[in-house]
């Protein structure tokens, strides 16, 4: 075979976590201006930009005895009829009935013995809309171009093809490579142990040609591997930390970018600061409203952060690990809550945390299969955090689909172990989109949590003197609707 196309120990641990309840796919609800294409016409978009993905023509191959990681292979058999889905909601239907089917296309495993993803064209979305659900396996989610199947889909102007886009022409026909034998996998696989140590020694050795550069790495990495070590330490018990089932709640918030922005500035910090205290002041008056005692108590929020050191910079690839961020839900006071997220954050930056844990992260890559695998179970089992907080920059202009300008990006994280909630939020066009998710019988009033974020949302303007928003899309969530049924 040689040369496997091999998952990184990061990826692998995505498909250690898939147990249980558990789902490690992404994903989103995507809603459109306009009448929806024909599920033909839908099919056809996408199969004349594969190519351009060629991943998601690939499904995993594991290797016998698991003595290493799998690989990825062409698919022989692929079919984008299987990947593609088409549905319409129930007339007449709005965002209550979107959500709902959000949830439930949510809550299904994806088959790993085909390529890990799903696309769903949802028609008959209420105000002429239509809505396109994604869902795509952690692992596949290319981290070296950041590309997934949803940006081929999109163009930048309503006629593309008029600019001379040459992505609407026909595509290279499809040529899927042998599959490997399981003893061409396993030759594979001892041959790597065996190189390993080499590789290693390597990358050390070319790391002693810089000794300055070294040392001041190696000073940041041993702080930051310290800060890990005091993170890792039990997050304190909450109603979001218990084993979950497979079923999926799916709620949304939106609100204006530059209304944020304008919090931003006005108290000063980055808009990550603004996401996170609204979230902890949301949190806040989601347990109260439990009868959950707040006093003292400060919930810890996994944050996936860039890592990228500055000779880094520029360079293709996504290098990514997380920090854990502290939510003060016993403060009351807005402003207060604020200026102590803020100010742990910017700690955080400072000591490290991320950089060792992305140094620890890939130290893995060197362990056996089944270590990896014990490994990255006994992290969702021991509390390390609450929930999943991950805040994501998109595109600030227009995108469109077949002609149809796309209006929001719902984005959705996948939940493991006992975290039952998490929160993933997106920015698109001047507007700022939370997508929050959650076990569909241990956060049964997800909808509740929802509107919490409304409104700390409004408090954190208010205390910056921002205007409310101009309501653009399916506005507030009703407190008695559900988003998902088993």
């Amino acid at each position: 075979m040689g040369n496997p196309d091999r998952l990184s120990s990061l990826d692998a641990s995505f498909l250690h976590l898939e147990e249980g309840g558990a789902h490690m796919h992404v994903g989103s609800c995507m809603l459109f201006e306009g009448v929806a294409p024909s599920y033909e016409e839908f099919v056809a978009q996408l199969d004349r930009r594969l190519h351009l993905v060629p991943r998601y023509r690939q499904k995993l191959a594991f290797v016998p005895l698991n003595q290493a990681r799998p690989v990825w292979v062409d698919d022989p058999h692929f079919n984008a009829g299987y990947h593609i889905r088409h549905t319409a909601l129930p007339e007449p239907a709005g965002m209550q009935e979107l959500r709902a089917l959000s949830g439930r296309v949510l809550s299904g495993r994806l088959d790993r013995s085909k390529p890990l993803w799903e696309i769903w064209l949802v028609d008959r979305v209420a105000g002429e809309r239509f809505a396109v659900i994604s869902k795509t396996h952690h692992c596949l989610v290319d981290g070296v171009s950041g590309v997934d199947v949803t940006n081929v889909l999109f163009d930048l102007e309503p006629e593309p093809e008029l600019l001379g886009d040459d992505r609407s022409a026909p595509p290279p026909p499809w040529e899927p490579r042998p599959e490997p034998s399981a003893a061409a996998l396993l030759a594979d696989a001892l041959l790597e142990r065996t190189t390993a140590p080499v590789e290693l020694a390597r990358e050390m050795g070319g790391a002693l040609t810089r000794p300055m550069e070294l040392a001041e790495r190696a000073g940041t990495v041993m702080a930051g591997i310290g800060a890990v070590a005091m993170a890792g330490m039990n997050a304190p018990p909450s109603p979001y930390n218990t084993p979950i089932g497979p079923h999926r709640r799916f709620a949304w918030v939106e609100d204006d970018l530059a209304r944020l922005k304008g919090v931003k500035s006005s108290l000063g910090g980055t808009i990550n600061d603004v996401v996170l205290t609204a979230v902890t002041g949301a949190l806040r008056t989601h347990l109260r409203a439990r009868k959950h005692v707040v006093e003292g108590l400060t919930l810890r929020a996994m944050v996936p952060v860039s890592v990228r050191a500055e000779a880094e910079r520029g360079a293709l690839g996504n290098r990514v690990s997380a920090v854990y961020a502290p939510l003060p839900v016993s403060v009351a006071d807005p402003a207060e809550r604020y200026r102590i997220v803020r100010e742990a954050m910017a700690g955080l930056k400072e000591s490290g945390q991320a950089v060792g844990a992305e140094v620890l992260t890939r130290l893995t890559g060197f362990a056996p299969p089944t270590v990896l695998a014990q490994s990255a179970r006994l992290q969702t089992r021991q509390r390390m955090f609450n929930l999943t907080v991950t805040n994501v920059p998109g595109p600030q202009f227009p995108l469109y689909l077949l002609g149809r300008r796309l209006q929001r990006i719902f984005p959705q994280v996948p939940l493991a172990g006992n975290a039952a909630l998490g929160i993933a939020i997106m920015s698109y066009d001047g507007t700022i989109n939370f997508g929050l998710i959650g076990d569909f019988d241990v956060l049964s009033d997800l909808d509740e949590l929802a509107l919490a974020l409304e409104d700390a949302l409004d408090e954190l303007s208010a205390l910056a003197g921002e205007p409310a928003p101009t309501p653009v899309g399916n506005g507030r969530v009703p407190a008695d609707v559900t988003s998902a049924t088993p």
